[in-house]
């Protein structure tokens, strides 16, 4: 099973226990306090998932590593390919 497929998954799972619960489709009878703490959950849980995303994203660019010998080896290559076009007679 795919990860999209995973992700559907416990999506469509997670909206039809929310319609259940705001609905009430199974007349499972619930105190009206639950429907009242189900009914904002999705915008919850899209602000949640939005702040760990920021989180997760901000944390790894702070700790992004630096590759100084893949730097010096990128520039060494970017010298040598110069040096060829020259020898080829391209004018920079």
């Amino acid at each position: 099973m795919t990860k999209l497929l995973e992700w559907l998954l416990g999506a469509s799972l997670l909206g039809a226990a929310w319609a259940v619960v705001c609905f009430d489709l199974l007349d499972l009878r619930l105190p009206q306090a639950y429907r009242d703490v189900a009914w904002p959950m999705p915008v919850y849980l899209l602000v949640s998932f939005g702040c760990f995303s920021l989180a997760t994203v901000g944390y790894r660019v702070a700790t992004f590593n630096d590759c100084d010998e893949a730097a010096r080896e990128l520039t060494e290559q970017i010298k040598e390919a110069k040096e060829d076009l020259r020898k080829r007679g391209l004018k920079m």
